[in-house]
Formats: structure tokens, C-alpha cells, sequence
């Protein structure tokens, strides 16, 4: 049975960006539902509710198993599709690529307030406050030290391709699109991210959307 991945609008969903990104690029077959998001039309938002009472995207669908959220999505496939490996083999790492996982699951709130997700909008920098510039100072210790520490045995935080780098992915969008300044190793490894197939293809399906949330428009 073919598994179901429900996303929003490739322009601005970040969270639904994370699972398809780990399933694309772990070569894990699915069929993709796409919902519009915040729109005024009811059958929108009952399509929503019809896969998960949450009323939120992303939702996997396997079966009759139902996932709603990115990490938890993303722990499921890890343990479905081991052969996609995208949790590291040794221990250690694959403790440490939880931890960050879970760090950017639950934190920089700032940065995601004040520098939402939004491939259209042209590049230019704003004024950050002092806690999204502590959020960007974080997240570039993160990348620095995971490339510093398994950097030899490939180009992503891990070596190859991983959960890690699918929690991050937005992330590579949000910096170049807000023109954030950050040290070359972690311009090395947004080239690194935006050279990955799977994003570059996630990139062009959204800057090839139509469709504008003004809400997010303002910045």
C-alpha cells in the first residue's frame, strides 16, 4: 500500500517540507496530497480535518496508521524504511542528531517569527532582534560542530543525507532569503543542501505556485 503524505503550499510550509524532503531524498515511495492553506473556503479546512483531527499539515498516512507531526513523521519512516537510514548507525551520532532534531522541532522561535518561510519573496535582509540573531549564532554552532566532528565521511551534518538535514532544510531557505550573514562553513553547507535533487526540486515547485497568503507577504 502506497503511503500518503499531506502537505501545504510549497511556498510557505516549512514543516511539510521536512517529511517529503527525508522521503524524496531517502528514495521512499509515496503519493503526495496537496491542501491549500489558510484559505476562507470551508472545504479546505474539512479536508484537513478528514486526515487528522489536528487541523494542521503535514499528515503520513499508511494505511490505517496516521502520523501528524514532522519529527514523529520522520521517527515512523526512520523505523519503517530502515534501509533509507535516516537516523546515523553509531549511537553516539544518532543520539546527537536526535538531540538537534529536537532542538529545532521545539525551538528559535524567533527566527521562525520574524523570518517566516517564503521562496517568492525576493531577497533582502531586515532588521533581526536580538533573539533571532542568538537563534542564527545557534544554528550555525549546530552545523559547524556536526561538519567539524563527521565531516570526512560526507557533506551533510552527518556524513550522508539524513533526518537531521530534513529538520534543518527550511532553514537553508529562510537564511537565503532573508539575506542572513553566516560564517562560510555554513555557506558550505546551505550549497550543500541546495544542491541535494530533492530540494532543488521542493524550490522549484514553489516558486512555481500561484497561490499568496497574505499573512505571510508582510516581511
Amino acid at each position: 500500500m502506497t503511503l500518503k503524505l499531506v502537505i501545504g503550499n510549497k511556498n510557505y510550509s516549512s514543516w511539510s517540507l521536512r517529511p517529503w524532503l527525508a522521503m524524496r531524498a531517502g528514495n521512499i515511495p509515496f503519493e503526495e496530497i496537496f491542501v491549500p492553506l489558510y484559505t476562507d473556503k470551508a472545504a479546505d479546512k474539512d479536508r484537513i480535518l478528514s486526515f487528522s483531527h489536528s487541523g494542521k499539515v503535514p499528515v503520513l498516512i499508511d494505511g490505517d496508521i496516521t502520523i501528524w507531526d514532522s519529527l514523529a513523521i520522520i521517527e515512523y519512516l526512520a523505523e519503517r524504511f530502515p534501509e533509507a537510514r535516516l537516523w546515523p548507525e553509531d549511537r553516539a551520532r544518532r543520539a546527537h542528531a536526535r538531540s538537534i532534531s529536537a532542538e529545532m522541532h521545539s525551538g528559535f522561535v524567533a527566527l521562525r517569527n520574524e523570518c517566516g518561510m517564503n521562496l517568492h519573496r525576493p531577497v533582502r535582509a531586515i532588521e533581526l532582534s536580538a533573539d533571532a540573531r542568538a537563534n542564527v549564532a545557534r544554528i550555525e554552532a549546530i552545523w559547524t560542530e556536526c561538519r567539524e566532528r563527521w565531516g570526512r565521511s560526507g557533506p551533510f551534518l552527518f556524513g550522508t543525507f539524513g533526518a537531521a538535514d530534513a529538520m534543518f532544510a527550511p532553514v537553508v531557505h529562510r537564511f537565503r532569503t532573508y539575506a542572513i550573514a553566516v560564517a562560510p562553513q555554513a555557506v558550505a553547507y546551505m550549497e550543500t543542501m541546495t544542491a541535494l535533487p530533492a530540494f532543488a526540486e521542493w524550490t522549484r515547485a514553489g516558486l512555481a505556485e500561484t497561490l499568496v497568503i497574505e499573512k505571510f507577504e508582510t516581511v
